[in-house]
């Protein structure tokens, strides 16, 4: 099935609406959370499912990876349980990541064929080709499935980025040639390019050529600046139609979030909400708060006020600080779901702002917020 977007309301670029897919629609923007082995680590899928703002805003899509799935249990087990909604015992449409970006970590061996890399679990070596992504996503059964691209790290030489452009052209062509499972599933192309606006742009234009079901911009967050990341984006997206869901794969930072809604992005994923929880560092309208701190041992506030979480309402900082302090396994998931609730409902603001034409006054908020909050 070809994911359906319809745009409802805009704000400049910015665009909010409704994405469809096999399994039900997603409000947009929407944030994924990422879910990498079938769950979102410290919590419980049905405890991700459950987050709800007071206007009954949910997470309506769930992202798992190819990569790790396919070597633990196996793609053929997934299916057998039902595929990653069953599996994973979540209600709605889900996505899944070629696992391009975690074989790219591995220093993989890179030929036109494929990327061969050691699996992290016992070292065997793996051959993974644009057809055996296909073939194991379409087992596993997502909504969406992602092409298998070249994701090099930055800084790079324009000559390296521009091989990435071309192979993960080439790699994209084959993995439409060999996709069989078109009525319940979708295919999304990668655009690849670094943060060189004029190669975003002729890759774009490429992968557009193509004809796929949506497109994703791949290869940013990896070390550039927001500075460098956002005339990327927008090359990029100026040459992506309007009738295809875009999606910026791995940024999540709240500022870049915003940044990249107001430049016509519609999806987004990121383990930075998550990751941070289980530091003990959680999300706040004032920027990140380190709950470990001493400052916090008889705090009897809640991590923010106002904030309408399950954590929050439950929860003092002084308990939380506590739980941190002597390394209790709960501190990780009560983190966890106050961090993924601060995430949906600033999408939920997003999407309000576009529907009001507000959006300027929020992206000025949330940078004031992050760019001169209190320090981790």
């Amino acid at each position: 099935m070809i994911a359906e977007l319809t745009v409802e309301a805009t704000d400049g670029a910015a665009r909010t609406g409704r994405l469809r897919l096999a399994r039900g629609e997603v409000r947009t923007p929407a944030f994924m959370p990422v879910a990498t082995r079938g769950t979102v680590r410290s919590v419980a899928t049905h405890e991700v499912a459950a987050l709800s703002t007071p206007s009954g805003t949910r997470f309506e899509v769930l992202l798992a990876n190819t990569y790790h799935l396919m070597l633990r249990p196996g793609a053929e087990v997934v299916e057998r349980l039902g595929g990653l909604g069953p599996f994973a015992g979540w209600p709605g449409p889900t996505l899944t990541d070629s696992g391009g970006y975690q074989v790219f970590s591995l220093s993989p061996r890179v030929s036109d064929q494929g990327a061969e890399f050691a699996s992290t679990y016992d070292g065997t070596r793996i051959l993974l080709t644009p057809e055996l992504a296909v073939a194991e996503q379409e087992r596993i059964g997502a909504d969406v499935q992602m092409v298998l691209d070249v994701c090099p790290a930055l800084p790079a030489p324009i000559d390296e980025l521009r091989r990435a452009v071309d192979t993960t052209e080439a790699w994209a062509r084959r993995a439409l040639a060999v996709r069989t499972r078109t009525e319940d599933q979708s295919i999304f192309g990668i655009v690849q390019g670094g943060v060189d606006p004029e190669l975003r742009r002729e890759a774009a234009e490429r992968t557009v050529a193509l004809g796929f079901d949506g497109y994703a911009l791949g290869g940013l967050s990896v070390g550039e600046s927001r500075s460098e990341m956002l005339p990327a984006i927008d090359a990029a997206v100026a040459a992506l139609p309007t009738d295809r869901p875009r999606y910026l794969m791995g940024v999540g930072d709240p500022v870049s979030l915003v940044e990249a809604v107001a430049r016509g992005v519609d999806l987004f994923d990121c383990v930075l909400p998550t990751r941070l929880a289980r530091h003990g560092t959680l999300l706040t309208d004032r920027g990140r708060l380190n709950i470990g701190r001493a400052e916090f041992t008889a705090d009897t506030a809640p991590i923010q006020d106002g904030c309408g979480c399950p954590t929050c309402s439950r929860y003092e900082r002084g308990y939380l600080r506590h739980l941190v302090a002597v390394d209790e396994q709960s501190a990780a998931t009560l983190c966890t779901l106050h961090n993924l609730w601060w995430v949906l409902r600033l999408v939920e603001r997003v999407r309000e702002s576009i529907v009001a034409g507000t959006l300027g006054e929020l992206r000025r908020e949330v940078a004031a917020g992050w760019e001169a909050g209190p320090p981790a």
